[in-house]
Parts: structure tokens; sequence; C-alpha cells
């Protein structure tokens, strides 16, 4: 039979094992922004200017969105550091920070496949069963939007409420 004290070692084991898993699989330019701060940040506004492709509403849509990513990952690491927070709501708390992850990188998919296959510079934002997606287009072509949102739900299982947004 498996005393507490097993019980907690191996719940322990598995959360850190579960964790450097995480950091060793994190882009290593996430980890530069946590570990430089401020310096990285400055470094970030001079690469964002350097993409001319893009225009300014999906610039700014990005930073307006890693900010706000950026900000749920803060408060849910403080969550998962405390000594004080249950293991229950750490647990909550690692599977919301694995759903952001998970969000971010159908996020990054999305915007390669609709560059790939339709060559627009778009931003897709992920929002439980709403997707966002914003084209950097002067058009608005209703047969394009509906491609781009059938493209969009053959990534997903479950039925998606998907928007397309022209913008120039």
């Amino acid at each position: 039979m498996i005393n507490k004290r097993s019980l907690w070692f191996l719940t322990l084991f598995s959360l850190i094992l579960v964790l450097s898993v995480y950091y060793i699989t994190m882009p290593s330019e996430l980890l530069m922004a946590t570990n430089n701060g401020s310096k990285e940040k400055e470094e970030g506004t001079v690469s964002i200017n350097e993409d001319t492709d893009e225009s300014a509403e999906l610039v700014a849509l990005r930073v307006e969105s890693e900010e706000k990513m950026l900000d749920k990952i803060t408060e849910l690491k403080k969550t998962l550091t405390d000594s004080k927070t249950s293991t229950e709501d750490k647990n909550k708390a690692f599977e919301e920070l694995q759903r952001l992850n998970k969000n971010r990188s159908e996020e990054e998919k999305i915007e390669n496949q609709i560059q790939k296959e339709f060559n627009y510079k778009a931003f897709v934002s992920i929002d439980d069963k709403n997707i966002t997606v914003v084209i950097d287009s002067k058009k608005h072509d209703t047969e394009i939007a509906n491609k781009i949102m059938r493209t969009v739900q053959a990534n997903f299982d479950t039925q998606m409420s998907i928007s397309v947004k022209f913008q120039k």
C-alpha cells in the first residue's frame, strides 16, 4: 500500500518532471525574454519594425496578444510557485498554462498555413471555441474568407466559431 509520504514524493516528482520537459522544449526566445527582461523587449521592438510586410494593425494585435499572454503566464507561474496554494489550484494553473501554450502553437500553425496556401499575412486568436482571423488585405473577398474558414476548421475536431476580418 502506498503511504502519504510516497504519494507526495511521486506527485512532486511528476510535477518536476513535467515542468523540466516543458522548459526543455520551450523555444529559446521565450527563455531569453524571461531571463533578460527589459533588454529583450527593446530587441523585440526592433525586430517587429524590421518586418515591413505586415501592417501596423497586425503588429499591434500581435503585441497586445503577447502582452496578455505574458501577463497570464506570469500569474499562473506565481500560482504554481506559491507554497500556500493548494495542489488542486496548482493543477488548474498548470492545465491552463498547457492550454495557453497549445493555443499559441495552434495560432502560429494556422497563420503559417494561411500564409502558405493563400499568400496573406494573418493574425489568429483562439479563445475557447472562438477563432478570430485578421487578414492583411484591402480586398474584402467572401470566397477567400470562406476558404480560410474551411481551412481553419479542418485543423479542429469540434465545430469552432470562426470569424475572418480583412484589414489594411
